[in-house]
């Protein structure tokens, strides 16, 4: 390799003088690698136990809230869906879409020709059973008299029998005495004592008082005759009464029936019209005039005028939570509006609870999720809760302590 050529005149460089060697530096001593991550180490154990204190205490410094807030929260009403009881032909429909309405008032009506026509069957009907009680109760009447005609001729047997008995007696009496004297005229015509003719006077006297003793035995089995069949037949015109007593129980059971019968005619005619159950908004109109319903068909929603507010708390926050308790409400309808209430009921169980198919925790794998638990508040102003509507979104705080 060549030089470069040092142009000429020019001086030549001088050599710079090298610096005396010195001693070696001592190196400085290095601290332990961990030392340079101490503030690291302590900012993780300090957020490790801000961790573990907040999820240890979490649940009990949110119970113990003064404020218990949610925004899980919404405004309730009754909605009254009106549906028919009887099928039948819409005739009219006397409210429009979201009309107002009082209690008492006529939402719909059906053609009710058909069940006006049943009532007046039934009201035959009943008429015809009263009229048959009515029959039997003449006839029983007249079964008394017939039953007390009965008892007359057996009085009248038996005096018939006694006034017999006592001819036959006073018969009986003569007889005995003829039949003495005419035993005392033979023993007489025997001796000649007597004559023929007064022994045949006593022979006759003799045969008309047996005669006479004879019929009377004849009246008194006449009349004890008598006294049997009039005691029979006392026995088959009670016996008759007895058949038409309990023909009229059946016919007081016939009326009953009828008269249900005749109830229930009318109870289907009223189900023809549907009435406002109270004074509230109707809703959409399920049905025109014309239309063919069938029981059960949807006519029209009511909505009825009380409204409160259904807050869905989380479990957690129902420590202190009591019936009582006050609440203030914000709905997003009615933005810096602050609405009062009142807790007046808390849910017996979670809303999971009265869900369609509640949940089997029970099987399977497991994953923990915070409840919530329904809580009814009732707002102070009633006239407020008449212009809130059903399903809005509300922000419900509830003080624990007043």
């Amino acid at each position: 390799m060549s030089t470069s050529p040092v142009p000429e005149g020019a001086a030549a460089p001088v050599a710079k003088p090298l610096p005396p060697k010195s001693e070696p530096e001592a190196v400085p001593h290095q601290a332990p690698r961990w030392q340079n991550h101490v503030a690291t180490i302590f900012v993780v154990l300090l957020t490790v136990a801000v961790l573990i204190t907040l999820t240890r205490n979490w649940n009990a410094w949110e119970g113990g809230k003064v404020e218990q807030v949610t925004d899980d929260a919404y405004v309730r009403g009754d909605l009254t869906p009106l549906s028919t009881k009887v099928a039948g032909i819409v005739r009219a429909v006397a409210v429009a879409d979201y009309q107002q309405v009082h209690k008492g008032d006529l939402l719909a009506a059906l053609q009710d020709d058909d069940f006006l026509a049943q009532v007046d069957q039934a009201k035959a009907a009943v008429e015809a059973a009263r009229a048959g009680i009515e029959e039997n109760l003449r006839q029983r009447q007249l079964q008394d008299t017939r039953i007390a005609k009965a008892l007359a001729g057996i009085d009248q047997a038996k005096a018939q029998i006694a006034a017999a008995q006592a001819g036959k007696d006073a018969v009986q009496a003569e007889l005995v005495r003829a039949r003495s004297e005419r035993k005392r005229q033979e023993g007489l015509y025997q001796t000649h004592a007597t004559t023929e003719q007064t022994l045949e006077a006593a022979v006759a006297s003799e045969g008309s008082l047996t005669a006479q003793f004879a019929s009377r035995d004849a009246d008194l089995n006449q009349a004890q005759t008598m006294l049997r069949s009039s005691e029979l037949a006392v026995e088959a015109e009670r016996g008759a009464k007895v058949v038409l007593e309990s023909q009229g129980v059946q016919l007081q059971a016939d009326l009953h029936a009828k008269q249900a019968n005749l109830a229930a005619a009318q109870v289907n005619l009223g189900y023809t019209k549907i009435f406002a159950p109270d004074d509230g908004t109707v809703g959409e109109r399920q049905v025109r005039p014309g239309q063919l319903v069938s029981p059960g068909t949807q006519v029209i929603s009511f909505v009825a005028l009380t409204k409160w507010v259904q807050a869905n708390y989380r479990e957690t926050q129902l420590t202190n939570v009591k019936i009582g308790d006050t609440a203030e409400l914000h709905i997003d309808e009615y933005p810096g509006r602050l609405i009062r209430g009142k807790v007046v009921e808390i849910a017996p169980a979670s809303g999971s609870q009265f869900a369609l198919l509640p949940p089997d925790n029970a099987s399977g794998n497991f994953t923990k999720v915070v409840q919530r638990i329904p809580v009814k508040i009732a707002l102070d102003d009633p006239a407020v809760a008449t212009t809130l509507r059903p399903g809005l979104s509300v922000v419900a705080t509830v003080r624990t302590r007043q």
